[in-house]
């Protein structure tokens, strides 16, 4: 726990600052993504291209059925229409319902606070901006802030940026003196939804809610894009080829009729009619130049002359279709009202057209209609349909959650794949990579020393529940038990058998850990010590060897170091670890003061390791001419090490196939476009900028 009497030294809010705060800065909760009504999620159904011309076929077959008296044409299609919409949207309602159960926020977890001077507990919800909170191990970090304290404070940030260990958190006074790498966030600054994994701090809220690293990632996640699927793209094309087909070819039969009557003369009409037959045909055309214009558009732009059609066709509201009707009845009504006072037709309307031609143009229209009604694919609409929603039920069976059916005909036309490395391409399991102790013959050789310097000094357990044990506690100290479980050492038999007298756990300050106990391979009292290879070193002056045991001379140092530095540059972390007999001690001394002239077993290098599957995998996506990116937020080296691991980065790759996040920011989109292309790394990288590489490559056409 935080000493109180240090925060105390930290100004908490007063109960005015509070309600301030909050009518400034807003409440510390996410806004949930807004989702429409099920209806309205009914209706966008209808907005599939191949949907939509069914429904105008069906349309035209239910007109040709009032005239004829058969509906079976049209309500065929209209019964596949409901079925097709109605499954898909079925689907899409029940995983929107599923994601909502996943999207679910506690917000009254308690949170520790200091408010008008004195130490509170309030709901996450209330916490405001300037709020100094107390933050303890295991605790999830309920907004964003700035550390004002830190005691061995480390924070798994892997919900946000994919890092495979926790990492060391400071105050900003702490990371001025101090030279640490840069990581994808600032050392002083704390995120929400991160945990605490190892000691406890204090800090000053800066953002709550959707002003949150966290609320601005979800926000910019839950937007909806205008980029179409590949399928929906290639239907959008179907849709068009049919209706340039279909039209071209009813056309084309309808004046080849009228044509073959006038010919064969069995169309025989005076002046006035033909009159009347050419004011219905052009009235009717412009009546209809909403059906026909569209498709002249198509025409052009499978002929490779792309024309942009006018704004008031794109206007495809109900109130464009009146008034393209309406003119079409004004222009038939104006042109017989001309006609008759001219005297160029009859003021008899049955006197403008025999009735049995009147039935040969309506039989011949008819005809027509047929053949576009017949060019449209009624069964296309419910079969892809099911093909999908077969594909989203098999991803959800794998535990893949699916939110839009589209996007599983989506996964397969992928051009690229940006992948986080922690948990994906990597186990997320911390594992023994190397095991360097000179005095050993063989890496993997399980010298009883070994056993009880690991087993002894550790804080770590196994979890051996379940099928594979499970490490519990630091990663790192999980690694070597896992290691020694892997050979067949019961750690927690092995650990009984030292008598502990005194343990001195991890700091971030001091860099290594150290316990003290009776040692039953030699009966006498040990001190065993493990940490930071440098530290480590550092506090020895003997080396172990298969001789015995001998000076730590500064030759064998400078290779000890260039081992370290092979390990380092392969993205791997390294222990070092060491012991020294104790024959006297104060029980009051610090660790420091007694881990002197000790002796250095050897190094241990501990890595997250690839999951045996991907190295395939990634060589079947490059075959079939997928791009594959790596996106982390883990650092430099390991992200190349894993890249090098599964083959994706190859010998003659250069600078421009691999970026950090903090200098893909920086790059203009112009900048940005050019090099997402080349790219295959991308380490230290934040949520944002992941969004922003997805979303270059898909303004790429990828």
């Amino acid at each position: 726990m935080a000493d109180e009497k240090q925060i105390v030294r930290f100004k908490g809010l007063t109960s005015a600052e509070v309600e301030e705060s909050r009518r400034t800065h807003g409440a510390n909760i996410l806004t949930p993504p807004e989702r429409e009504p099920w209806w309205k999620l009914f209706l966008e159904k209808f907005d599939d291209p191949v949907i939509r011309i069914l429904i105008i076929a069906a349309v035209i077959a239910i007109v040709v059925g009032v005239i004829d008296g058969k509906y079976a044409e049209g309500v065929g299609i209209i019964l596949a229409v409901l079925l097709a919409t109605t499954l898909a949207f079925l689907n899409e309602y029940k995983a929107g319902k599923e994601f909502d159960i996943l999207n679910q926020v506690n917000d009254e977890v308690p949170i520790k606070v200091l408010r008008d001077g004195n130490f509170t507990t309030i709901a996450k919800k209330d916490l405001v901006v300037n709020d100094v909170v107390l933050l303890e191990i295991g605790e999830e970090i309920p907004a964003d802030g700035e550390v004002l304290e830190a005691v061995s404070f480390q924070v798994n940030q892997s919900r946000l940026t994919g890092e495979s260990v926790p990492v060391r958190k400071m105050t900003t006074e702490e990371l001025a003196k101090e030279s640490v790498d840069e990581g994808a966030y600032t050392r002083n600054m704390l995120y929400r939804g991160t945990t605490v994994a190892d000691g406890h701090g204090v800090m000053r809220v800066t953002a709550v809610g959707d002003a949150s690293e966290l609320g601005k990632t979800a926000r910019a996640a839950a937007e909806e894009t205008e980029e179409e699927t590949p399928l929906n793209i290639q239907l959008e094309g179907l849709s068009k080829l049919i209706g340039i087909v279909g039209f071209s070819i009813a056309a084309l039969i309808y004046i080849a009729l009228v044509l073959q009557d006038i010919i064969t003369e069995e169309l025989m009409l005076n002046s006035e009619q033909w009159y009347f037959v050419a004011v219905l045909h052009v009235s009717g055309i412009v009546a209809l130049v909403r059906v026909w214009l569209p498709v002249i558009y198509d025409g052009f732009e499978f002929a490779g002359k792309e024309l942009a059609p006018p704004e008031w066709l794109e206007n495809d509201s109900f109130g464009g279709w009146l008034k393209t009707a309406g003119i079409g009845a004004v222009i038939f009504a104006g042109a017989m009202t001309l006609g008759v006072t001219l005297g160029w037709v009859s003021d008899t309307p049955s006197d403008w057209l025999p009735s049995d031609v009147g039935r040969n143009f309506l039989e011949y229209f008819m005809i027509s209609v047929t053949i576009i009604v017949v060019a449209v694919p009624e069964g296309l609409a419910m079969s892809v349909t099911l093909s999908l929603a077969y594909s989203m039920r098999k991803m959800m069976a794998a535990n893949n959650l699916v939110r839009r059916m589209h996007a599983c005909e989506t996964i397969g036309a992928a051009t690229v794949i940006c992948s986080d490395k922690t948990g994906t391409l990597t186990m997320n399991e911390m594992r023994v990579s190397d095991m360097n102790f000179p005095f050993t013959k063989e890496a993997s050789s399980v010298d009883p020393l070994i056993v009880e310097s690991i087993c002894a000094n550790t804080t770590a357990n196994l979890d051996k529940t379940g099928e594979s044990p499970v490490a519990l506690g630091n990663p790192t100290e999980g690694a070597l038990l896992l290691w020694l479980d892997k050979h067949g050492v019961d750690y927690s038999a092995k650990r009984a058998e030292f008598p502990i007298t005194r343990q001195w756990t991890f700091s971030t300050e001091r860099k290594y850990m150290g316990t003290l106990g009776t040692s039953p391979i030699s009966g006498k009292s040990v001190l065993h010590a493990k940490g930071g290879p440098e530290i480590i070193m550092a506090r020895c002056s003997k080396i172990l060897t298969p001789k015995g045991v001998s000076p730590l001379t500064a030759d064998i140092k400078t290779r000890i170091e260039s081992e370290l530095k092979t390990y380092q540059a392969r993205g791997m972390r390294t222990l070092g670890v060491s012991y020294c007999e104790i024959a006297k001690y104060d029980k009051d001394a610090d660790i420091n003061d007694i881990a002197k002239d000790m002796i250095w077993l050897g190094c241990v290098a501990i890595a997250d390791p690839v999951r045996p599957e991907v190295p395939n995998a990634i060589r079947e996506c490059r075959e079939a001419g997928i791009m594959v990116k790596i996106v982390t937020g883990d650092n430099p080296e390991t992200a190349m090490e894993i890249a090098r691991q599964i083959n994706l980065w190859e010998d003659d790759d250069g600078r421009e196939q691999y970026m950090t996040g903090s200098e893909f920011e920086k790059l203009t989109d112009e900048q940005a476009e050019e090099a997402v292309l080349k790219l295959k790394v991308l380490s230290r990288a934040r949520p944002l900028d992941k969004m922003r590489l997805v979303k270059l490559l898909q303004k790429q056409k990828q």
